[in-house]
């Protein structure tokens, strides 16, 4: 009995040291931060990509259009980049303005430093400051999932900086921070160390994909898809910025405030999206009374890459019309709320 368990005891222990040696080869060889020009060649429009200084931290943008049309600022979501908008931006260009797709700090190409706050609240601010470096008063802000809490957020604290919104599935309280993956990386040292791996597994990726999409959109799910979210993200201060944002993230303001913004606004809703809840659209809805509510059909977390052609025509008429009024034109792949 006493050599059994001194055999299992053995075998844990030379399991856990083979853990912690995985763990800790994981740690020291992964890089401290991603090049972008060891990259640029890879990244779609890097020809539209531009840098800025915004509060000592360096920015990356991709601008489309024409410097004196009404301006549009895009706003990803958690995890992602300016990559989301690869196909729109250049459409909403074509349709007349000018498009400033933005890498949140911490995400895509821009700067992850570990002084910045990460929360929904700094995102804004630094939104805000960005614009005033680009010399744009006023704005049309997009954004989307997480993006679009941030652009609530704009629009609560600096008024003055939007024209009007544009919220694309977007979180508007905490109920995001249940899944049991941000529940778990929320642990400290927990989520240090399996941060990494979940970051860099295209396994795992793949999964969540195929819950974010559309069953009808599946095909979007490829391989350059992956890598492309994966590759700016794959760096120890990305993975920094991962933890720090899902442990910063405070949201429940936007739906107790989201009465207080009275700003043209457009709600646009994947029917299917199973990360956000269209409940959560349908109350945003009704505490804004100036907003417009659009369901797309056969669509999930991001219309944007869903329907491209569809979204880029209700937020150019949107934008256009100085009401911010949308018909109902494609009406066989949405439906608009009262």
């Amino acid at each position: 009995m006493a050599a059994e368990l001194m055999k299992k005891r053995n075998l844990a222990l030379a399991f856990g040291g083979a853990i912690g040696a995985t763990v800790a080869v994981k740690m020291l060889m992964r890089p401290r931060t991603v090049n972008w020009q060891d990259v640029a060649h890879l990244v779609p429009h890097s020809d539209h990509s531009q840098f800025v200084n915004v509060d000592g931290a360096r920015v990356h943008y991709q601008e489309f259009g024409e410097a004196l049309k009404p301006p549009i600022i895009l706003i990803h979501g958690y995890t992602a980049s300016v990559y989301v908008w690869k196909t729109v931006a250049p459409m909403l260009a074509d349709a007349g303005f000018r498009v400033i797709a933005v890498d949140l700090l911490g995400f895509g190409y821009s700067e992850k430093p570990s002084w910045f706050a990460y929360s929904i609240q700094s995102q804004a601010g630094m939104i805000s400051r960005l614009m005033n470096c680009l010399g744009i008063g006023r704005a049309i802000i997009v954004g989307n999932s997480y993006g679009g809490a941030v652009a609530l957020n704009l629009a609560l604290d600096y008024p003055e900086a939007v024209e009007k919104l544009v919220l694309v599935d977007p979180v508007t309280n905490d109920e995001p921070k249940n899944h049991p993956l941000l529940r778990l990386v929320s642990v400290r040292g927990i989520g240090e160390v399996i941060t990494p791996f979940i970051a860099d597994s295209k396994f795992f990726l793949r999964h969540r994909m195929r819950g974010t999409i559309a069953r009808a959109n599946h095909h979007l799910v490829t391989e350059e898809r992956m890598t492309a979210i994966l590759r700016p993200l794959n760096a120890a201060d990305g993975h920094h910025s991962l933890l720090a944002t899902s442990r910063k993230w405070s949201a429940n303001r936007i739906e107790q405030d989201a009465h207080l913004i009275g700003r043209p606004t457009l709600i646009i809703w994947g029917e299917e999206d199973k990360v956000i809840s269209i409940k959560g659209g349908c109350k945003l809805h009704a505490e804004m009374a100036n907003s417009r509510f659009v369901v797309l059909k056969n669509c999930g977390h991001v219309p944007q890459e869903e329907k491209s052609e569809l979204f880029t025509e209700l937020v150019s008429e949107f934008c256009r019309d100085k009401e911010g009024r949308i018909s109902k034109k494609g009406s066989s792949e949405m439906r608009l709320e009262a």
